[in-house]
């Protein structure tokens, strides 16, 4: 970490401060959807659908957003020059690993209630045991209504929890690999030990647990079908370290880039090129699905701009793509000592160094990456020195040790340019991640730099 004057340190700790409250009103991708929607809002973006609605026109200076399905969010401020020459774009994504509920979650054995789980995106299952969770989500009920939840974050609040074996009876337990010591099927949620006295004499404890659902949030049992729960970690975001340098929350991949590059759009100076953030939901399963960037939702909404412009065909949408430049905003790891043998010192993170470019991701031999052109490159280096930028470059550890993907390729396929832009992280994928100070700090600048190019 560079020596900071003082008043950028207190710009530090103001963004530090400001980042830990995103992360605490955004633990699911509906909640963080629902966060940058307001802030949008508050800061004089307009919803493309009610622009829709209503047949207005857009025009230059414009500033607009979009959801889509309440868990993805694009917002555009329009330029000056045509669409057709291409925006620049920030996107990242939403969604973090955790546990969902199963749809038939809800269940007794030996006295004890249990939510049955599926884990979400790739994680070290041990690590998710013998530590307080909280449950997030929306269930719908079969009239429509949508019930917003959040239980274990009240002090007041319980929290629920996994247990584990204990050490003197785990013998056997310890010999097993870390791939399945703790096996997907056993990340039941602990949830209640109770029984509701009366005629039944089976399910009391279960009985007991859905009579708690339906007096505290109106929930009853049939509703876990149409319902999307997850179980994460308990607890607000935290400074991290004696120095209080670093920030440990869960959900940091990749909501520290969606942080930062909001703060971007928001305090960038107007250019003829439009800016575009996008946060998008399911990169941690493979962007797949309706609300991932598999999806269509850049497209279209683009496509509804142009409309709006006067200026859509066809043509210009796919000239709007193409002549786009774009960062994948997501994370990389952070070097860490401990672990030296999984990287290669040279070509890795540092924490506290800035934000960190990588020109491709992947696995192996660059399986599944996006390849950045040099072209590319020197023109945000450029940018970068000229905004007094701290970054740096990395790979993803050792070449033959693993890897990992982004959003990066997919909006390649538009023929754009893009590249892997974002922060080291200290235990990724993890409960609780790990990120600096001035890191954040570095990466929104970065961001900021790019829009301003």
């Amino acid at each position: 970490m560079k020596n900071y004057a003082e008043t950028e340190l207190k710009d530090m700790e103001v963004l530090a401060g400001k980042y830990r409250e995103f992360l605490d009103l955004g633990k699911t991708e509906r909640e963080c959807a629902r966060n940058i929607v307001k802030i949008a809002e508050e800061n004089g973006y307009r919803n493309l659908e009610e622009i829709l609605e209503k047949e207005e026109t857009l025009k230059a200076g414009d500033k607009v957003y979009a959801v889509n399905m309440e868990k993805a969010v694009l917002m555009m401020e329009i330029g000056t020059d045509d669409l057709e020459k291409g925006m620049l774009l920030v996107g990242s994504h939403i969604d973090s690993p955790r546990l969902d509920l199963k749809q038939k979650p809800l269940y007794e054995n030996t006295g004890m209630a249990y939510l049955d789980t599926h884990y979400y995106g790739g994680i070290k299952k041990y690590q998710w045991v013998a530590s307080p969770m909280a449950i997030h989500g929306t269930v719908v009920k079969k009239d429509g209504t949508a019930l917003n939840i959040a239980i274990g974050e009240k002090p007041e609040d319980p929290v629920v929890g996994i247990t584990d074996l204990l050490v003197h009876l785990s013998a056997k337990q310890m010999e097993k690999s870390a791939s399945v010591v703790i096996e997907g099927e056993a990340l039941d949620v602990l949830v209640g030990t109770r029984p509701l006295e009366g005629e039944e004499k089976e399910n009391q404890v279960k009985n007991y647990i859905l009579k708690v659902l339906k007096e505290q949030y109106q929930i009853e049992e049939e509703d876990f079908v149409s319902a999307e729960l997850e179980v994460v970690p308990a607890g607000k975001a935290r400074d991290f370290g004696l120095d209080s340098s670093m920030i440990m929350a869960y959900g940091q991949d990749d909501r520290i880039c969606a942080f930062c590059s909001l703060m971007a759009l928001l305090h960038s100076k107007k250019t003829a090129k439009t800016k575009v953030c996008l946060f998008v939901d399911k990169e941690e399963i493979g962007s797949v699905g309706a609300t991932g960037m598999q999806s269509r939702f850049l497209e279209n909404t683009v496509a509804e701009v142009l409309n709006c412009l006067g200026q859509y065909s066809e043509l210009k949408l796919r000239r709007a793509l193409k002549n786009s430049s774009m960062l994948s905003a997501d994370v990389n790891a952070g070097f860490d000592p401990l672990y030296a043998e999984a990287f290669e010192k040279n070509n890795s993170a540092y924490v506290g160094k800035g934000a960190v470019i990588s020109k491709y991701t992947g696995s192996r031999g660059k399986g599944g990456s996006n390849d950045a052109n040099a072209e590319y490159l020197g023109k945000l280096r450029q940018a970068f020195d000229a905004g007094e930028v701290q970054y740096q470059t990395a790979e993803l550890g050792k070449i033959d040790v693993g890897g990992g993907g982004t959003i990066a390729y997919i909006t390649a396929a538009y023929g754009m340019d893009v590249v892997d832009l974002g922060v080291p992280i200290l235990n990724m994928h993890a409960p609780y991640e790990i990120s600096s100070k001035a890191d954040v700090y570095e990466t929104s600048k970065c961001y900021k730099a790019f829009y301003e190019m």
